[in-house]
């Protein structure tokens, strides 16, 4: 059986920015605070979430660093550092190593995509080049690409290949990757609409966007699910459904920096092209915010 990363939430963290569009590297520094001290069970710096695909090089290593150094090994550092080119995935994730992180999460290569064979290829070229632990990464959504069951039991075999953040939303699809692959995969909910339904088949928890306000909420679902209470956790998962969906009125992070903005949290906005929520949107929003006792 190989080492699990985590079990339970992990914070897919958003990535700050200032008046002058930069990184705000000491408001990284308290929200990863916030998300330890409220029970997250793993942070993932520069995934899409944090906006990875318009961070420059050095913004994205540094990132990374400050993610390892201020959380100090108090929970697992997992790094998004995923390309389309697979030598430039092996260079970010070698600088990623360089800085400590305990887990690389690699998207599926996008724009160009590649057949299955090519991604069994593309993950075991990185995998051969690197000395921590991976997750995969497969949100068709975005790439265009879809990794199939079959092709998750093929990249199981590798040591270096440990899990598996799956957002494709297809359950049938779920079920057979973890019949195939057993412990030698372990698979987290990319969608938080899903975390109870994905624990159900054998998932090990979450990589959330509801965490960056609701962590302990995120971390709940997961953990009353572990520790033998499906029925908690999905009373808890159906509680905040609406939430969950509302942070995906538009593109994700949008929503997500607009509520922690709301929030009195001045994480700024989304670097272009992404564009600031419209008035319909931010109306809703706002509306399930309030439900929620968080405005």
């Amino acid at each position: 059986m190989k080492k699990i990363l985590f079990t339970g939430a992990g914070v897919a963290i958003v990535t700050p920015f200032d008046e002058d569009n930069k990184v705000n590297y000491e408001l990284l520094e308290n929200l990863i605070d916030f998300q330890i001290e409220n029970g997250t069970d793993a942070i993932i710096i520069c995934g899409t979430t944090g906006e990875a695909s318009t961070l420059n090089h050095e913004e994205h290593s540094q990132a990374i660093k400050v993610a390892v150094e201020h959380t100090a090994g108090r929970v697992p550092v997992i790094a998004g550092t995923g390309s389309n080119d697979t030598d430039y995935a092996v260079t970010l994730s070698n600088e990623a190593e360089a800085a400590g992180v305990d887990g690389l999460l690699v998207v599926t290569p996008y724009y160009n995509k590649t057949s299955q064979d090519g991604l069994i290829a593309h993950y075991n070229y990185l995998a051969d080049r690197v000395s921590t632990p991976i997750i995969t990464y497969n949100v068709p959504s975005r790439t265009g690409l879809n990794i199939t069951p079959e092709t998750y039991y093929a990249l199981s075999r590798n040591p270096k290949i440990v899990g598996a953040k799956e957002a494709n939303g297809d359950i049938s699809a779920l079920a057979k990757t973890i019949c195939l692959c057993g412990d030698d995969l372990a698979v987290y909910s990319g969608n938080d609409d899903q975390i109870t339904a994905f624990m159900s088949l054998g998932a090990k928890g979450v990589i959330s966007v509801i965490a960056n306000i609701l962590p302990k909420v995120a971390h709940d679902i997961a953990a009353s699910y572990l520790a033998g209470n499906a029925f908690e956790s999905a009373e808890l998962q159906l509680k905040y459904l609406d939430l969950c969906n509302d942070l995906f009125l538009d593109v994700n992070p949008i929503c997500c920096k607009e509520a922690m903005v709301m929030m009195g949290i001045p994480v700024g906005p989304c670097r272009m092209p992404l564009a600031p929520l419209n008035d319909k949107n931010r109306l809703k929003l706002r509306a399930t915010l309030v439900k929620h006792g968080l405005l």
